[in-house]
């Protein structure tokens, strides 16, 4: 069986988009009616249910933005009785209130089957063990795992983040064949395993690596599927829409949308303008099927673009290019917009750079300046003329960015190692 759900997968665009159009149409007058937050911005944009007749007509409806999502915390947005709500999760508060998403029994059927449709994609199956190193809690990444891996009927092995040399135990003893955990500690738990002894490559069952909740490069991807001698996966989803299960990587590593459940629209960040098809601009996602906690028009700050082309896979989803950075993280420097992801593009092209890197920004009145740190592998360190590889990293992120950018090679094991989120931009 190639599709958890044949049907809707591989529906022709125009009947997917009937459907889009008929829980748009039902999901808008259920906010109006049942939330007054929504009621009132509807009102003051001057929108009625009724003034959406066509699938285009979401342009009408007024943007959701992460601070009024703050100021509605906890339970602004809720659209049914909190006794309907079977479970709650937040995001980590780290920029103010945390976004707290609820959910109804219904919600959570539906997070399940669209974490089992993505997983699905990915290869995993009933005979896998998944190892889910996500940190359990409020954050929604390892519970949407575990959802979805249980109703494929996968083994889930909740080890949760942290301890990492029990993990690497764990993975060993318990056979393990598919890890669920951020890119960058995937990384850290190679270094780990190589520590204790372990060949990363050879020494576990691991064929599938499930990884989400920060950007990553195609070159860092293919450094993790080289160290662990697996395929790498990718998996987005926001707090704010469901968690994890918004999109699913097939197996032509393309980003396709569960449009059925998640409208996606690329708006201009700057002007709010919808833009044209294979443009990159502003993700925004309209929940169409959550009853508790619907998002209308929710900005997700994240870069892409979008695209209905058909896919090799044989999936007709709408697909979206790899994220490339998040608003936030666009940086300005000596006139060129910088992404991280670019910078980390250009690290990893050079043989002898690890994946531990930060970005030191610093703001001098009205000037910003970069530079890079960067740790080699322990063979290149102890190779020596570690200014050549600064050298040959700073050419590489000249090819991408026409722009200078200094780098610092450290130590290896200098720079602060992460068991959740990398943090790689550092201010001083």
């Amino acid at each position: 069986m190639k599709f958890w759900d044949e049907k809707i997968e591989t529906m022709p665009i125009n009947e997917l988009k009937e459907i889009q159009y008929k829980r748009l149409k039902k999901i808008v007058k259920m906010v109006y009616e049942k939330n007054e937050i929504y009621h009132k911005k509807f009102d003051e944009a001057g929108i009625k249910p009724d003034d959406i007749k066509t699938l285009e007509d979401i342009k009408k409806l007024p943007f959701l933005t992460k601070d009024e999502l703050r100021n509605y915390y906890p339970f602004g947005l809720l659209c049914v009785e909190l006794d309907d709500c079977i479970e709650v999760h937040a995001s980590s508060g780290t920029t103010g209130k945390p976004v707290v998403g609820v959910y109804t029994k219904s919600d959570i059927e539906i997070w399940a089957d669209v974490m089992a449709r993505s997983l699905w994609a990915n290869g995993l199956r009933k005979s896998d063990v998944m190892q889910n190193a996500y940190g359990y809690g409020l954050f929604t990444g390892a519970h949407g795992f575990e959802k979805g891996a249980q109703k494929i009927g996968a083994m889930v092995v909740p080890t949760s983040s942290g301890n990492t040399k029990r993990q690497i135990t764990v993975m060993k003893d318990f056979g393990v064949t598919a890890i669920a955990c951020t890119p960058s500690y995937s990384v850290y738990m190679a270094e780990v395993a190589e520590e204790m002894g372990f060949s990363p490559s050879n020494d576990f069952k691991l064929r599938l690596g499930l990884f989400g909740a920060e950007a990553w490069s195609d070159e860092m991807r293919k450094k993790i599927e080289d160290m662990w001698n697996i395929t790498a996966h990718e998996h987005y989803g926001l707090t704010e829409i469901i968690g994890p299960g918004v999109v699913t990587e097939c197996e032509e590593k393309r980003l396709h949308i569960n449009a059925d459940h998640f409208l996606a629209e690329i708006i201009d960040p700057k002007t709010g303008e919808t833009l044209e098809e294979e443009e990159e601009g502003e993700l925004v996602f309209t929940t169409l099927t959550k009853e508790a906690f619907p998002a209308i028009r929710f900005r997700t700050r994240d870069i892409a673009g979008y695209t209905e082309e058909p896919c090799e896979c044989g999936r007709t989803l709408p697909a979206q290019t790899r994220i490339k950075g998040r608003s936030d993280d666009m940086m300005k420097v000596k006139g060129v917009i910088v992404f991280p992801s670019q910078i980390e593009e250009a690290i990893m092209k050079v043989e002898g750079a690890s994946g531990n890197y930060q970005l030191v920004k610093k703001k001098e009145r009205e000037i910003t300046t970069l530079r890079v740190r960067i740790e080699p592998t322990e063979e290149r360190y102890k190779e020596g003329n570690i200014d050549e590889l600064a050298r040959k990293i700073e050419e590489e992120i000249y090819a991408i960015l026409s722009l200078h950018i200094p780098v610092e090679v450290v130590k290896p094991g200098y720079l602060p190692r992460s068991e959740g989120k990398a943090k790689r931009i550092v201010e001083e």
